[in-house]
């Protein structure tokens, strides 16, 4: 909601994914313009309590889960472009695992950059059913994907 100045540095940075899906909670602000920009397709939060619902309106098997004020670094595009590649090779082969993938994930503060301590569940199939909030619950299984997450501090 409202994170139209923050949100154009995050798509800037999905290019590895074949679908941006927006996520949006009655913005005021530019964040609908903005997602229009980078072809992002927009639907409204609404009342629905579960992220499991907009798993539904995804197009694809696999979903990469990104707040506003995230964004990839080229080592985790060129890691998801790698993996993307796989995965389409795997789907031809018939083979393909349904495993969870974490990133580790930088901070920013006022300070410094800030590591965070555990990585984080963000790419997960369309038939995950575990979610913390409007994120994947951590999944002690999850394969770590190299490169990182930034999370920018507040504009």
């Amino acid at each position: 909601m409202n994170d139209g100045l923050r949100l154009g540095r995050t798509l800037e940075t999905l290019l590895p994914c074949a679908e941006i899906l927006i996520v949006d909670h009655q913005s005021t602000d530019s964040t609908r313009g903005v997602a229009r920009e980078y072809g992002a397709r927009i639907v409204d939060a609404g009342n629905l309590a579960s992220a499991i619902h907009y798993l539904d309106l995804a197009r694809h098997d696999w979903i990469f889960c990104i707040e506003p004020g995230e964004s990839l670094t080229e080592g985790l595009q060129a890691t998801l472009f790698e993996w993307s590649a796989l995965q389409n090779r795997s789907a031809t082969n018939g083979a393909g695992g349904r495993s969870a993938f974490s990133v580790l994930v930088r901070e920013q503060t006022a300070e410094r950059w800030l590591d965070l301590p555990a990585p984080e569940i963000r790419l997960v199939p369309r038939s995950w059913n575990l979610w913390h909030g409007r994120l994947p619950a951590y999944e002690a299984s999850a394969i770590a994907l190299e490169g990182e997450l930034l999370r920018f501090d507040v504009p």
